[in-house]
């Protein structure tokens, strides 16, 4: 088929080179335009799409947004029978969506209608979810509302960090979309209207919300370190003797003991919570290397009877 692939992050990566694999005609890949990097952020970096794209030598296109008349436009010359999307990033009006005989697939990371939105990976893990997976959707106007169809499901463990779940799931969304594009071709896709039941949203992770409150029970604060791990990371306030610092907490388990929160409980960094205690595990400093608890404390004045802040 002659498609169009619109996706951004390394987790759209697999999905893109699948389908060049397959031998689909990709007529153009869009992606968000490069980022500003460097000290005065002179220099640019290409999204990880965008990277891909360049290696299969595609026409790469990285428009702002879709409301100029030529964008659309040009959208349209392509001549292509189906869009497949993998979080793109940029909202697709109804004329860009008509663009595509056979519409437009997206493959989202949730079993809609759970976790429409942009974080529906981390929103599963920091809300306890034992299981998500990925869905073929057909494209509408609105946030991820149109009918379904492929679907595969992945159990998420009790101790499974986004990250890991991020990456157990790209190599299920490259096979499911190439199935998908296998069935649409042949005209044997059938979707199904979402449920009316279950909707939630997994809204961008705020910065706010990433720090850790000693006051939560303990199985939230695991949910929220495990959800935000590695990026952006959950994090909490400790001082090495210069005024407080920010550490990132990128691995945690649930622990025994109770006490005020934010109490460390003992010299292997076990935390009292609201309910219960979690054991800090491998954490980061500010301008430092990830690093184990043992490795933390060696000459850090974070000992037992100590209380950590909350917000």
């Amino acid at each position: 088929m002659r498609v169009v692939f619109m996706g951004t992050p390394d987790f759209a990566v697999p999905v893109l080179t699948e389908i060049v694999g397959q031998g689909h005609e990709v007529a153009a890949v869009y992606t968000r335009a490069p980022k500003p990097a460097g000290r005065r952020g002179l220099e640019t970096t290409p999204s990880p799409v965008h990277r891909a794209a360049a290696r299969f030598g595609l026409r790469v296109e990285t428009p702002a947004n879709f409301r100029a008349q030529e964008t659309l436009a040009a959208l349209e010359a392509l001549d292509a029978e189906a869009a497949v999307v993998v979080a793109y990033g940029l909202i697709l009006p109804k004329r860009a969506l008509d663009a595509f005989p056979l519409g437009c697939l997206n493959l989202h990371a949730s079993l809609l209608p759970r976790w429409r939105g942009a974080a529906p990976i981390q929103r599963a893990v920091m809300a306890g979810d034992a299981e998500t997976g990925v869905m073929v959707m057909q494209m509408e106007e609105g946030l991820d509302v149109g009918p379904v169809s492929l679907v595969e499901r992945i159990a998420i463990g009790p101790d499974t960090t986004a990250g890991e779940l991020h990456d157990a799931l790209r190599p299920l969304a490259a096979d499911l979309a190439v199935r998908a594009l296998a069935a649409l071709g042949r005209r044997g896709l059938v979707f199904a209207p979402q449920a009316q039941e279950g909707v939630s949203y997994a809204a961008k992770i705020d910065k706010a919300e990433a720090r850790i409150d000693w006051r939560a029970p303990a199985r939230r604060v695991h949910d929220l370190v495990r959800g935000l791990s590695p990026f952006p990371g959950a994090w909490f306030e400790a001082d090495f003797g210069k005024g407080l610092e920010r550490v990132k907490v990128l691995r945690a388990s649930l622990a025994d003991g109770e006490g005020a929160p934010g109490l460390i409980l003992d010299d292997a960094l076990a935390v009292a919570c609201g309910e219960g205690a979690v054991r800090l595990e491998t954490l980061q400093r500010a301008g430092k290397a990830a690093m184990s608890a043992a490795e933390l404390l060696r000459g850090a004045p974070l000992a037992a009877g100590l209380v950590l802040p909350s917000p």
